[in-house]
C-alpha cells in the first residue's frame, strides 16, 4: 500500500513501474514504513517489480528507538518487508493512478 498526504491510499498492485521510475528520476523523498513499524525516510533511488527499494540520504523518523540506525545513509529494502510507502502529495497525480486502478481493475474482469 501506499499512501500520500491528503488523498486515498492506493494499491500497489495499481502503480506502474513507469510512476516509481517518474519519482526516481525527480529524487522523490519518501517515508517508508516497515511491518515492524520502523520508519526510514529518504531519496528514492530505485524500486523494482517486487517493491525491494533503495534509498540515499536515510533518516531514521523515531532515532531514539532505533539509535543503532542512525549512521546508515543508505539502504536495499525488501519489498516483502514494507507496510506503506509514504509519498508526498505534490509528487502524486491522482488521475495517473485512478487511471491505472481502472485499466488493471478491467483487466482482472477479463
Amino acid at each position: 500500500w501506499l499512501k500520500a498526504s491528503g488523498i486515498a491510499e492506493f494499491s500497489a498492485s495499481c502503480f506502474s513501474s513507469h510512476f516509481f521510475q517518474s519519482l526516481v528520476e525527480r529524487g522523490s523523498a519518501v517515508t517508508i514504513e516497515l511491518k515492524n513499524d520502523l520508519q526510514l525516510q529518504g531519496t528514492l533511488q530505485s524500486v523494482d517489480q517486487f517493491l525491494n527499494i533503495k534509498l540515499s540520504n536515510v533518516n531514521v523518523v523515531d532515532p531514539d528507538k532505533y539509535p543503532h540506525l542512525l549512521s546508515v545513509k543508505n539502504c536495499f529494502i525488501r519489498g516483502s518487508v514494507v507496510r506503506y510507502v509514504h509519498l508526498p502529495a505534490p509528487e502524486v497525480d491522482t488521475m495517473q493512478l485512478q487511471d491505472a486502478c481502472r485499466r488493471e481493475a478491467k483487466a482482472q474482469q477479463g
